[in-house]
């Protein structure tokens, strides 16, 4: 499907972006194609929440969820893991790694997913999660699909880089590449930033706009043809993380719930992560802005606190129920952010402070539109080891304390 100037200039009218096409004659034939391209493919109505800043929904009742503790995980392991295996050796799980983005609180221009964590040899980001997988390939002793969401921004550095090390020993025809959708970047008065004069500033639509994503980029004809059933989705940035872990699917499989959450118990009542619980009797996960004291302070029926387990962005969904909650709109979140861009005589900008926004789809929301869920504990320093930032909390330094504790060489 094509889109011709006027049928761009009216739709950009309509939103009142039509400042989209002010280098348009300017363009080269190539560069004007682009340009239309972006504009046929933008959701331009997201914009319109700018005008809702501020203004925070309303949350449910919040009441607490029980996980599946680590003892209770224990004395059932053995039948979970028979549960699970089975049902990857069917063909009915399939892993979603969301590597959307780049290195660059890392100090890199490389996508994330690249960089090299080793000391003495080289170890990448990829490497330690395509190796976290192989562990249950070589459990269940067959290949399991892994879809890897990219983005606009670094697709063709990823897929050269997994291909040029050979998927790290994975068998290539079970690996597919899909980009993540993306959506326009504003100024706060809901101007869409132009990144140059043939391309508007876009950035990935946020975790949870991966299921939309594979769905438009055909990637769910697979899913379809090879009986997928269950889809084990997680961010590229944990490198101790299990995958397709078949006691963890086993459980979900087992006690019915069309999601399973991996949860670690929080290292202190205020740490910045979101916790698993009930809203309005639905599944959901309250951020760390958001508990109460009252909530923080409140304890369960052993005296333990009551909203003690943080989501590590593991998550289990049953297909079936993706695809009614795909029916649905998830909310949008406005994100304050620094947004490069070109000003008024062409220059490029790239902003020290906040510029403007970004709009994106959240996990979280996915979450609640299931029906049930399993929070399901796992050890925390076996299976969270995050690197957001360089050095300090959550970094490279912290990641490589837990590698080696773990017993991987670096």
């Amino acid at each position: 499907m094509e889109i011709t100037y006027n049928q761009a200039k009216k739709l950009l009218g309509e939103y009142g972006q039509e400042h989209v096409l002010k280098y348009y004659d300017e363009l080269e034939d190539a560069d004007k194609k682009a340009l239309l391209e972006q504009i046929l493919q933008t959701d331009f109505s997201v914009v319109e929440s700018c005008k809702h800043v501020g203004e925070t929904a309303e949350k449910g009742k919040i009441t607490p969820l029980k996980a599946m503790e680590l003892d209770e995980i224990e004395a059932e392991k053995e039948k979970y893991r028979q549960i699970g295996l089975k049902t990857i050796r069917e063909g009915r799980v399939a892993a979603v790694l969301l590597a959307g983005g780049m290195g660059t609180r890392l100090g890199s221009d490389d996508p994330k997913g690249m960089y090299n964590i080793g000391i003495t040899k080289d170890i990448y980001i990829f490497e330690r999660i395509v190796g976290n997988l192989l562990e249950a390939v070589k459990q269940a002793d067959t290949w399991i699909h892994l879809f890897v969401m990219t983005s606009d921004k670094n697709h063709d550095a990823t897929v050269k880089f997994l291909t040029e090390h050979s998927f790290f020993g994975y068998r290539g025809d079970y690996v597919h590449f899909f980009k993540q959708e993306m959506a326009p970047a504003s100024d706060y008065k809901g101007k869409i930033y132009m990144e140059s004069k043939s391309q508007m500033s876009t950035s990935p639509n946020g975790n949870g706009g991966w299921y939309i994503s594979m769905k438009n980029t055909g990637m769910l004809d697979i899913v379809k043809k090879e009986g997928i059933e269950w889809l084990n989705v997680f961010a590229v940035d944990n490198v101790l993380q299990r995958i397709a872990d078949p006691v963890f699917v086993g459980a979900v499989v087992d006690k019915k719930c069309v999601v399973g959450s991996k949860v670690v118990k929080k290292n202190a009542p205020d740490e910045k992560v979101g916790v698993m619980c009930l809203e309005d009797g639905r599944p959901s996960i309250v951020e760390y802005y958001e508990l109460t004291d009252e909530l923080m302070n409140a304890k369960d029926e052993k005296g333990d606190p009551a909203y003690q387990f943080g989501v590590i962005l593991n998550y289990l969904f049953q297909e079936d129920a993706l695809h009614k909650m795909a029916e649905k709109k998830l909310p949008l979140h406005v994100v304050e952010k620094k947004i490069p861009y070109m000003d008024g005589q062409g220059r490029k900008i790239k902003p020290e402070q906040p510029n403007g926004y970004k709009f994106e789809n959240l996990v979280l929301d996915m979450i609640h539109e299931m029906d049930s869920c399993l929070p399901f504990e796992v050890v925390r320093n076996k299976e969270f080891a995050p690197i957001k930032n360089k050095t300090g909390i959550d970094s490279v330094e912290s990641a490589r304390a837990l590698l080696r504790e773990n017993g991987v060489e670096l």
